[in-house]
């Protein structure tokens, strides 16, 4: 993988969406959620990855976000998880880079955050692959996942070239929560919900200015 300098970043792993809405997500496609309100997980787990310089590889940021309306107008309002396995430099390169401050693409995902609550340093598991497995923000974020299966072979359903698409062609994982809790009580940010949208996809985001 090319290692960035400067203010650049290079990010390539899975995205985890985990939500209120049915299945399939709505917001996913660009359209309203369900109920005109989604309560939502985003996950990015970072496979390889550097930002301005500084290896990110192996790393997993959480944004825990109630959504007012259509997810692409905006007016998130966030609270974000931190991999408490980032030494002090690997978690300012990933506020930087998701917070918008180093441009590109991830400046245009930030925009969409109309209030950030606050930022925490968490353990995170993240072990989920194609829609099925366990998500864990110790304390405050929990959800096991199950694939939503197409065919009788056991395949599991797929979306293809959508809104939050970054890899053309890449398929997003269907599936949904056994169970999906966020506990941030301190935050006003707290709920529950079982069988509900889960989403995964391969994620890349770049850019060099």
């Amino acid at each position: 993988m090319t290692t960035t300098t400067g203010s650049g970043y290079r990010l390539e792993g899975t995205m985890l969406e985990i939500c209120s809405c049915g299945v399939p997500c709505p917001c996913f496609i660009g359209e309203d959620p369900d109920g005109n309100e989604c309560f939502g997980v985003i996950a990015f787990h970072l496979d390889s990855g550097h930002a301005r310089g500084v290896d990110i590889s192996g790393l997993t940021l959480i944004n825990v976000a109630y959504i007012p309306g259509n997810a692409l107008a905006g007016g998130w309002r966030s609270v974000v998880l931190i991999d408490d396995k980032a030494d002090d430099a690997q978690y300012e390169a990933l506020l930087e880079a998701f917070g918008g401050k180093l441009g590109g693409p991830l400046a245009d995902l930030a925009g969409l955050i109309g209030e950030l609550v606050a930022v925490e340093r968490v353990p995170i598991e993240y072990d989920t692959h194609q829609a099925q497995g366990r998500l864990q923000a110790k304390g405050m974020v929990e959800a096991e996942l199950m694939p939503i299966q197409s065919s009788p072979d056991g395949t599991t359903a797929t979306l293809h070239d959508s809104a939050f698409t970054t890899i053309k062609g890449e398929p997003a994982y269907i599936g949904k929560s056994r169970r999906y809790q966020v506990n941030l009580p301190q935050y006003d940010m707290s709920w529950s919900f079982e069988g509900r949208n889960t989403m995964q996809t391969a994620w890349r985001m770049e850019h060099q200015p």
